[in-house]
C-alpha cells in the first residue's frame, strides 16, 4: 500500500516540476492531432481514476454486483495481467482508450496541475480506505466493462502504473514542444 502512495507521490511531484511554469498555450499545445497535449493526459489521468471511485464505493458498502467471470479466478487473473500489460509506461504498442476515459477535446484550464494534485491526494485517501478490502482479495470489474474483472489490488498497480505511462507521453510532447520553441526563436533571430 505504501509503494502506490509513494509511488502517486513522486509521480505528482514530476508532473508538477516538469509541467508547472508552462503557460496555458504550452500546456494545451499538440504536436499534431492524434497526439493528446500535456493538459489532455493530465485530464485523462483524472477522468480515468475517478471512473473508479463508485466501484469502490459500491465495494465498500458490499453492493457490488460482479459477473459471472468475477468468479472465475483465471479469468481475474487473466484480465488483470493483460490491463497492467497495456498500460506499462514503455508504450511500446499504442493503444486506443475508451470513449469514457477520452479527454476533454477543448483546451483545458491553465490550473489542470492544481486539479491534479488535488485529485492525487483524493486517490491516496481512496486507497488508504480500501486496506482492509485488499488485504480480503476483494475483486472488482473495469469501469469500461463490467466483463472485465481483476483483483482490487491489480487495479491500484494498474492506475500507479498507467499514471507513469502518461507522464512519459506528456514528457514526449514537452520535448516537442521545446524544439518547436527553440527552432522559432532560431526563425525570429536575424541571420549573423
Amino acid at each position: 500500500m505504501n509503494d502506490w502512495i509513494n509511488q502517486i507521490d513522486k509521480t505528482t511531484t514530476e508532473f508538477q516540476q516538469l509541467f508547472n511554469e508552462l503557460s496555458w498555450e504550452e500546456l494545451n499545445w499538440k504536436p499534431n492531432p492524434s497526439t493528446w497535449s500535456i493538459a489532455q493526459n493530465i485530464d485523462h489521468l483524472i477522468v480515468i481514476n475517478k471512473s473508479y471511485f463508485p466501484i469502490l464505493t459500491n465495494l465498500k458498502s458490499g453492493n457490488l454486483k460482479l459477473s459471472f467471470l468475477g468468479k472465475i479466478g483465471f479469468m481475474v487473473s487473466f484480465f488483470g495481467k493483460l490491463i497492467l500489460k497495456s498500460v506499462e509506461p514503455s508504450r511500446k504498442k499504442k493503444i486506443k482508450t475508451f470513449p469514457i476515459w477520452e479527454p476533454s477535446k477543448s483546451n483545458i484550464s491553465g490550473n489542470i496541475l492544481t486539479q491534479f494534485s488535488t485529485h492525487q491526494d483524493e486517490l491516496k485517501q481512496k486507497i488508504l480506505e480500501a486496506k482492509d478490502l485488499i488485504k480480503e482479495g476483494a475483486i472488482i470489474y473495469s469501469p469500461a466493462n463490467k466483463n472485465i474483472v481483476y483483483k482490487l489490488e491489480t487495479a491500484f498497480d494498474i492506475i500507479v502504473i498507467h499514471e507513469q505511462r502518461h507522464l512519459e507521453q506528456a514528457k514526449e510532447v514537452l520535448s516537442q514542444l521545446k524544439k518547436i520553441s527553440i527552432d522559432s526563436l532560431r526563425n525570429r533571430l536575424p541571420n549573423p
